[in-house]
């Protein structure tokens, strides 16, 4: 096999989105050297799309029948999952992923919750756990919670887990960006933060029980915030290009952290998987079936995704 330790692994996603589409276009603008990147698809789909100016090396993965555009189908699903798969098998210096359709992934019979947990189950060792953060510039916002009903939430969160999660981290910022004492923001899972136990006991019970923990450690964290006035102190620094207050805004729960860092930074929002040795990013939207196939997809949130990796 051949080394790709120092390349950057682009999969194109599920091919009847937009995914090839946002991929070519991302790379003709760029227009970065055919060295640094590999693309892990199939000539059939990338050619549907449109046509990359560089002569880029392109590992072909298998795709029986048509393409469909803006249909969820199993071919599609699977062919997406062994993307992801061969991604992980070269073992590159990073991993971008282009969006996939987990209704498609599962109906092939991949059953995963997203791409984050498909990485994880080929590239973690050691008790490694993936983390999904999302990155706007010195915006960032860790989910406790990924892709899990709200009602599961609050029995999700225990003392372990939040010790396990912001232990995580905090190691990648230590280890991958250098910053020794970075500062969370932590989100109260409910409103006013409970408002001392007379509408919702979590906080009380095991949030800050666990936050006096952290500091045990040395982590920097607060004690959990209304979600509300948090963010919306954090979005006005952001839009007037002020220093963020916290290194890391730490969600409970996917809407309560996205929403906020979508709404001002959609097109520059990435999706970043860390916890382990590879990082992986990817663009902050999905498949967008509805415009599959128009050529009108942006590609903006695919260029950052790109970028993050270069620096």
């Amino acid at each position: 096999m051949s080394d790709y330790s120092e390349k950057i692994a682009i999969t194109t996603g599920d091919p009847n989105g937009i995914g090839a589409e946002i991929t070519i276009k991302a790379l003709n603008l760029l227009n970065l050297p055919s060295n640094n990147i590999v693309i892990i698809s199939n000539s059939k789909v990338l050619n549907n799309y449109g046509k990359l100016n560089n002569d880029y090396e392109i590992i072909e993965v298998d795709f029986d029948g048509r393409i469909e555009q803006g249909c969820v189908r199993e071919n599609a699903g699977d062919f997406a999952f062994r993307c992801l798969q061969k991604a992980c098998e070269i073992k590159p210096k990073y991993i971008v992923t282009a969006p996939t359709s987990k209704e498609a992934m599962n109906i092939a019979g991949h059953n995963y919750s997203g791409q984050t947990e498909v990485l994880e189950h080929f590239l973690a060792h050691d008790g490694q756990k993936a983390e999904m953060l999302f990155v706007s510039k010195d915006f960032r916002v860790l989910l406790l919670t990924r892709h899990c009903a709200l009602k599961d939430v609050s029995k999700t969160i225990t003392k372990e887990y939040l010790l396990e999660k912001i232990e995580r981290l905090r190691s990648y910022f230590q280890n991958k960006l250098n910053i020794r004492k970075p500062s969370f923001a932590l989100c109260a899972l409910n409103p006013h933060s409970g408002e001392n136990g007379l509408i919702g006991e979590e906080e009380q019970k095991v949030i800050i029980p666990t936050v006096e923990l952290l500091r045990e450690r040395g982590i920097n964290i607060t004690n959990p915030l209304p979600a509300d006035t948090l963010f919306a102190d954090g979005i006005h620094k952001y839009l007037n290009n002020e220093t963020m207050p916290y290194d890391c805004y730490i969600a409970c729960y996917h809407d309560q952290g996205l929403i906020p860092i979508k709404s001002i930074a959609l097109e520059k929002t990435v999706n970043m998987t860390i916890g382990l040795d590879i990082i992986r990013t990817s663009p902050s939207h999905g498949t967008a079936f509805d415009i599959a196939g128009k050529n009108i997809a942006n590609p903006a949130s695919m260029i950052e995704a790109i970028k993050t990796c270069m620096y």
